[in-house]
């Protein structure tokens, strides 16, 4: 079996290598799969490894399964490292006031709507605040991973000094003791920033992999021991090692790679997003400080995101919130690769937190709040001067 699984892990290096090596424009299927380049032999084999536990994976009730869970696999809602799907949606429930969740005594924060056999899966308790949520890509999150807390700091104008309408501020949010610091890590009465989920709620990938893995799935592990079903402490039911693997291997996902950037429309509509000031909260280029691995670190970076908090007004709050957050206020989602988002997806688009918008125009128009002068702008542009701009998102 050794043997076989040394022999595997050779045979992908080789794949990867050629992957890197092969002339002209990716495979379709290479757009958000792959490490980033410039691993070393032990770090693309560890990056497998993760791939390994991410992809392939399925929990069972042998090995750990629920009792009550969401999904049997990483890769349940996270096809081909891609946008989820609303057949795999979850509902976050039980916080409508910021750092305080009233439903925890009865499963909250994460609604566990299946169950193994023997057991009752959850239900939503009456009266209970809550939200649709899928799963976003998780390619390129090393990156953000990396970026350092003075540049996120940078970015942020809570009291909109600039008098741009946009006025994005830091998720100052507790974190669990299990997570270390990032070089540079900036505290603020006892609360650091959260820069990973929808509402930025998650410290680092350590903190996102556990929770998945306990909430999601309904596994405990070293770092998250409780049961989600009887809330008592457990024996660990995946290995400390397994989940550093997925942590590194999310790590060191290559971001997406754009497309068509020397077409005529793609150009135009770059310059249509700077003029509807859409780069006011999906700005185009962050850059990573230092990192461990050497090939995220000091990178410039295209994910058009600035990791902050932004008041989406009323069309997007759904009178639920998480950590320190408002109902209303959202994380910048990383728009690269939403193009790809319908390989992943059935063919379709789902976008937004909750997959409501059916296209990207759809997803512009619920925009609100600070983004409500960015969509009156975009709705003032002509239709071929629309479909530049959506050419331009679909390409990045």
């Amino acid at each position: 079996m050794k043997n076989y699984l040394l022999g595997s892990l050779f045979a992908l290096l080789v794949l990867f290598s050629c992957d890197v090596l092969a002339p002209g424009e990716p495979e379709e299927n290479e757009l958000l799969d792959g490490p980033v380049e410039g691993l070393s032999m032990a770090e693309s084999r560890r990056f497998i490894e993760g791939d390994v536990a991410f992809n392939d994976q399925i929990f069972t009730v042998e090995t750990g399964l629920g009792p009550v869970f969401t999904g049997t696999s990483c890769v349940s809602c996270h096809a081909g490292d891609g946008k989820g799907h609303p057949y795999v949606k979850f509902k976050r429930f039980g916080q409508i006031l910021p750092g305080v969740n009233e439903y925890l005594d009865q499963g909250g924060p994460q609604l566990q709507n299946r169950a193994i056999p023997g057991y009752e899966p959850e239900t939503l308790p009456a009266g209970a605040p809550y939200t649709d949520l899928i799963a976003p890509i998780v390619t390129g999150l090393g990156l953000l991973d990396a970026v350092s807390d003075q540049d996120i700091i940078d970015m942020s104008d809570p009291d909109d000094l600039d008098g741009d309408g946009i006025s994005g501020r830091v998720h100052w949010n507790t974190r669990p003791d299990y997570v270390t610091d990032r070089p540079g890590t900036i505290s603020l009465n006892g609360k650091y920033i959260t820069r990973f989920g929808k509402k930025a709620r998650m410290y680092d990938l350590l903190h996102q992999t556990a929770d998945a893995y306990n909430q999601d799935i309904g596994i405990t592990s070293y770092f998250e021991p409780y049961d989600t079903y009887s809330g008592d402490k457990l024996s660990p039911e995946i290995d400390r090692q397994t989940i550093s693997d997925v942590v590194f291997y999310l790590k060191t996902l290559k971001e997406p790679i754009p497309r068509d950037q020397d077409d005529p429309d793609v150009m135009a509509g770059k310059a249509l997003f700077q003029s509807t000031q859409c780069v006011g909260c999906h700005k185009p280029t962050l850059e990573t400080g230092y990192s461990s691995i050497e090939a995220i670190s000091f990178k410039e970076f295209y994910p058009y995101t600035d990791l902050l908090l932004h008041d989406m007004g009323p069309a997007l709050d759904d009178g639920y919130t998480e950590g320190y957050a408002t109902s209303s206020e959202w994380r910048t989602a990383p728009l690269w690769g939403i193009g790809l988002s319908k390989d992943s997806q059935g063919g379709d688009y789902y976008l937004l937190h909750d997959g409501r918008a059916r296209s990207i125009e759809e997803a512009i128009l619920y925009h609100g709040g600070e983004a409500e002068n960015s969509k009156n702008l975009y709705q003032g542009l002509s239709q071929p001067e629309k479909d530049q701009l959506i050419k331009f998102i679909e390409s990045l």
